[in-house]
């Protein structure tokens, strides 16, 4: 079912991979960010128009359900069921159908109803309060952890694992999958932390958030930046040796917070005295765990990223590649995102629909009529 953010970004998941998703696309244009073509997140999916207020395109649905095994939705807790497109009637047509159900808050709970975006959800999981600088305010990391790493691809996840339970066992299920629930999940091993007593809710406290001198990024001469995240003993002697700061008895105890703060300004000096692509030339054949900070039009065409085909050009648009990757069965490159309704024709011949029972669908934006 047509949405934006983590449900078409899970059924790009799943459509990478060699799953036939078929969109059903509203009759009338909701939110759009960007041209339907350029939405990438749509990419290698069939699209049919349905007007789910009309009980033809109710029944589309219901008809495309009975032979899938599984179906995606994005709406607010209970407007499936108003549709009349809730687990129960699409379980009843197809009871090994997996109903995966992509939300905020998840489908039950004091904030179930509410809306939200990805900025809320990460609040309320704990994990935007602990982004940022020591005595800032929280930062945010674009919508990468909720929409993304806690939504779609999790629910990405809980479809797949449930499909294989439905062919084992004859049984489909809900998936209700929370960006908050998800959100909390990607934060396990923080919570390690928490309960061996090494973590506080001070901001810019701790090792991987930016306050360790050795983990940290750098902005060099030419006013790019270069990230190190040189933990291990021997990453950390790599660094000092590159830096020519192995003999400073000040970087001698590697874990002394009160020396952070004068450490991380010399190596700050450091580094801003020669360019990235110096510094590129210098470390990256290195032991130090380095690596130059691109921007996304420079990510593209790193070597690194060339060598390993990370991004593809899909009808003259560059883009990620599929992940991850299989090497029995590798994912054929994406198909170009389809305009909405296009594939109307095959997908209702294929239902065995007659010319009266086509006819709500065609003349469709994109349907070639």
């Amino acid at each position: 079912m047509a949405s934006i953010g983590p449900g078409p970004f899970c059924a790009m998941m799943l459509a990478d991979h060699g799953a036939d998703v078929i969109r059903v696309d509203r009759a009338k244009d909701g939110l759009t960010l960007v041209d339907e073509r350029l939405d990438v997140m749509n990419r290698s999916r069939r699209s049919i128009v349905a007007d789910l207020k009309t009980p033809e395109g109710v029944q589309l649905v219901r008809d495309l359900v009975k032979t899938a095994d599984g179906v995606i939705e994005g709406f607010r807790p209970g407007v499936m069921e108003r549709l009349g497109l809730g687990p129960d009637v699409l379980l009843a047509d197809n009871p090994k159908l997996v109903y995966g159900r992509m939300t905020g808050w998840g489908q039950n709970g004091p904030y179930a109803q509410l809306p939200g975006h990805d900025i809320n959800y990460i609040s309320l999981a704990g994990a935007l309060h602990s982004f940022g600088e020591k005595g800032g305010k929280p930062i945010l990391p674009l919508n990468l952890v909720g929409d993304f790493g806690g939504g779609g691809l999790m629910l990405a996840f809980g479809m797949v694992t449930a499909i294989l339970n439905a062919r084992a066992t004859g049984k489909g299920q809900v998936v209700d999958c929370a960006m908050t629930d998800g959100v909390a999940a990607l934060m396990a091993m923080v919570w390690s932390f928490v309960n061996a007593g090494h973590w506080t809710d001070e901001r810019g406290t701790f090792l991987l958030d930016g306050s360790a001198p050795f983990y940290d990024s750098y902005e060099t001469a030419d006013g790019k930046y270069i990230s190190l995240g040189s933990i291990e003993p021997q990453f950390y002697a790599a660094m000092r040796s590159a830096l020519e700061i192995d003999q400073d008895p000040d970087f001698d105890v590697q874990h002394d917070r009160s020396k952070w703060p004068a450490q991380k300004a010399r190596i700050a000096a450091l580094i801003k005295a020669k360019t990235r692509d110096e510094w590129c030339a210098q470390l990256e054949a290195s032991d130090v765990c380095f690596a130059p900070i691109l921007g996304v039009a420079e990510a593209p065409d790193h070597p690194h990223n060339r060598a390993r085909g990370t991004y593809v050009n899909v009808d003259g648009m560059t883009q990620p590649a599929p992940a991850p990757r299989f090497l029995g069965t590798p994912a054929a490159t994406p198909r170009a995102t389809a305009r909405r309704g296009t594939h109307a024709a095959e997908i209702l011949a294929e239902l065995g629909y007659d010319e009266a029972q086509r006819a709500p669908f065609l003349g469709q934006p994109g349907d070639g009529r």
